[in-house]
């Protein structure tokens, strides 16, 4: 007869209780039951012991797989950015702005951003926080409105887009 873990436990608190309501005295039946619990309780403590070192074993099987399919994630996503950076060069090179297929389209995005030297900008156009940073969006706002911002350039860029 297969018992759980914890009917075993119940079991056991029964018998405690009563040796206790038996001023400690172990009659030959409490003795025997008693017995027959600890055997029990060892043997599914056995098992137990077996089945939290296999899990354990698997746990440190997955972090391994987690450890091996980061480092693959890693070089696929630099073997992505190398190969977008040498189709995009070469699509410059030959100056071609667009590639077509039914199932694709490789072109690229217009984009600006603001390169900045924190170090010549006025205070208008620093934003104060810990640690002092460019205010990329008003500098970018002025420069598109005329307005001359010292330290800083409006530039365009072509990002590689594939659909």
């Amino acid at each position: 007869m297969k018992v759980a873990l914890y009917q075993i436990e119940q079991e056991y608190m029964i018998l405690a209780d009563e040796i206790i309501s038996n001023e400690g005295e172990l009659s030959p039946e409490l003795e025997e039951r008693l017995m027959i619990n600890q055997e029990q309780l060892e043997k599914k403590g056995i098992g137990y012991g077996y089945i939290i070192k296999d899990i354990e074993l698997e746990v440190d099987a997955i972090d391994d797989e987690i450890k091996r399919l980061t480092a693959l994630k890693k070089s696929r996503i630099n073997a992505v950015d190398r190969l977008k950076t040498s189709l995009s060069q070469a699509m410059q090179l030959f100056d071609i702005s667009e590639l077509k297929t039914p199932t694709l389209k490789i072109n690229f995005r217009k984009s600006e951003s603001v390169d900045v030297d924190i170090a010549f900008l006025d205070k208008d156009y620093i934003k104060t926080t810990v640690t002092e940073t460019a205010d990329k969006v008003a500098i970018k706002e002025a420069l598109k409105n005329g307005i001359k911002v010292t330290g800083a350039i409006l530039k365009s860029n072509l990002n590689l887009q594939i659909k």
